[in-house]
């Protein structure tokens, strides 16, 4: 707003005592203070607000009107209540800087002023910044992309002073505001994203505001406006997928307009969403070649034909034939007739990007096709590391999950699983059906684990581990029981700590001395325990195949 409209509105009680040339000048908010030197609370184009409790005598107006001109202050209202007049030496300092000065009635509250400066400029700022997104709006869906996400968060911090931010249901930072102000921490990018998740699964009406760390933001869906979404039937279907607009403000006692125009914002949004998406149906297209080619035996040749083809295309530039790791994926929604394998997919493409990284393009290293309920991601790695064992490494399983895992289990919530299932990385196309059928046994692994959210790796398949799942549950009560209810019962009534006891000593290769000092017992009363153990089930720990049957006894429990 112009400093003239002030002057026009009567219940505002303002007298212009200096600076009739400036009344053009622009107000963008308003602040309040008797401070010597409020500097570090000035951003510039304030109207300042004072009572003069900080003039002790006429030396003080000068140095006084000389800061907030430095800081761009756009004018300065005294009170009369105080003096009952503006001091002359004021009026004279800010003559001589040209900063308009006002007198404010003693009769009129800064309050009064202030919420009316707050409404005129929030509704002008609003105004215009509708106009913006909305010329935005028009160039991006008839034209070229407009710059990104980025370019609308400018927008929103500099008409609306909003802080705002693009996250994944991840929780990755998608884009984020240019301003100063403290950034946005990883895991509160987690908080944030499982806090909407949450809330979109118990059907609460957006926007959904949460409290972090004494900040409260107010979470907006942004929801493709492609057909997928047009025909989604069931919030699982896409609630997986969806990107959030996290504001750094309580959006409870806004008002309808600003409301809609920051609905309009996610629409906007959305639309560089699905731009991102149009970007990988080539990368969708060969992983499902190449998936339908290695299900349907095709020869190695034909595949090695269609992974050249691809790598150029996920890994420019790359100048070798890269190594590939296979990921298999599965969402699983209890009693959904939901077409599960675009949902697998989707996620899959986001849970690949490095949570680390920022912006909505990182994963065009990615293919992920879908076949039924399950979704293939073909990840190449330009270079395979090799360990001092000679073991390579890729992506692991563990830490495919660890930044995602919090988020994911709040929007599966009581009904659905995330399963996955890691493959070694191959070499060429003759090992890649055994990749497939690698990653696919260890996805069943992750499936028979408890947990919303579980994976599984290449590293486990050679290990018992992966008989223990597939053992049928009633096998797995008795031989437990059996072996084991005996201890406890005994530690029950005893106190003896007999199970902690034989869990340390298998752990410790049935050594009496490290077991001991594990324990921080004296060797007999080691060998006391064992004994006992031995007598209350009748096995012989000395025997490897009992000492096998206690282990596996322990691991199935």
């Amino acid at each position: 707003m112009r400093l003239r409209a002030l002057l026009d509105t009567d219940a505002l009680g303002l007298k212009l005592l200096g600076g009739e040339d400036e009344l053009d000048r622009t107000v963008r908010g308003v602040m309040t203070t008797d401070l010597r030197d409020p500097s570090r609370y000035l951003s510039g184009g304030e109207l300042v607000l004072t009572g003069l409790a900080w003039r002790r005598d006429a030396t003080d107006s000068e140095p006084f009107v000389r800061i907030l001109v430095q800081e761009g202050v756009t004018a300065l209202a005294a009170g009369e209540a105080e003096l009952g007049d503006v001091p002359d030496d004021l009026v004279e300092a800010c003559a001589r800087h040209r900063l308009p000065l006002f007198a404010v009635h003693e009769s009129v509250a800064f309050a009064t002023i202030t919420e009316h400066v707050v409404r005129q400029v929030s509704g002008e700022r609003a105004g215009d910044l509708a106009a913006v997104v909305d010329r935005h709006r028009r160039m991006m869906t008839s034209g070229p992309a407009g710059g990104g996400p980025d370019v609308v968060l400018d927008l929103l911090g500099s008409d609306l002073d909003l802080r705002a931010w693009v996250l994944s249901p991840t929780g990755r930072l998608i884009a984020g505001p240019k301003t100063s102000g403290p950034a946005l921490t990883a895991e509160a990018c987690g908080r944030l994203a499982a806090e909407h998740l949450t809330a979109t699964r118990t059907g609460r009406r957006a926007p959904h505001r949460v409290l972090l760390g004494g900040t409260t933001y107010s979470l907006f869906p942004i929801r493709s406006t492609g057909r997928a979404q047009q025909t989604a039937r069931d919030a699982r279907e896409t609630v997986l997928s969806d990107w959030l607009l996290a504001v750094e403000a309580d959006a409870g006692d806004w008002a309808e307009e600003r409301l809609d125009l920051l609905y309009g914002v996610t629409q906007l949004i959305a639309v560089e969403r699905d731009r991102r998406d149009a970007a990988r149906t080539v990368r969708r297209r060969l992983a499902q070649e190449v998936l339908e080619l290695v299900q349907t035996g095709a020869a190695p040749g034909e595949i090695a034909a269609r992974l050249r083809v691809a790598a150029p295309v996920l890994l420019p530039g790359l100048g070798a034939a890269p190594h590939w790791q296979v990921i298999v994926a599965s969402v699983d929604w209890d009693g959904a007739e939901i077409e599960q394998g675009p949902v697998a997919q989707a996620l899959l493409e986001e849970i690949l990007v490095d949570p680390l990284s920022a912006g909505p393009e990182h994963s065009d290293r990615i293919a992920v096709a879908h076949t039924g309920d399950e979704a293939v991601a073909l990840v190449p790695l330009p270079a395979v590391s090799t360990e001092h064992d000679g073991s390579e490494t890729g992506i692991l399983a563990d830490a495919l999950l660890e930044s995602v895992r919090d988020p994911l289990t709040a929007g599966l919530d009581d009904d659905g699983r995330l399963t996955l299932g890691v493959s070694a990385a191959v070499h060429s196309a003759e090992g890649l059906r055994g990749a497939l059928e690698e990653a696919r046994h260890a996805r069943r692994v992750a499936a028979a684990r408890p947990g919303r959210v579980c994976a599984a790796g290449h590293q486990e398949l050679a290990s018992h581990v992966l008989l223990l799942p597939f053992v049928p549950d009633d096998v797995r009560r008795a031989f437990t029981a059996r072996l084991l209810d005996p201890l406890r019962d005994y530690d029950r009534r005893h106190r003896a700590e007999l199970i902690p006891t034989l869990e340390a000593f298998l752990d410790c290769d049935g050594s009496w001395t490290r077991c001991a000092a594990r324990l921080h017992l004296h060797v007999n009363t080691l060998r006391y325990r064992v004994g006992r153990i031995e007598q209350l089930t009748s096995r012989d720990l000395s025997r490897l195949e009992d000492k096998l049957d206690f282990f596996l006894a322990l691991r199935m429990s």
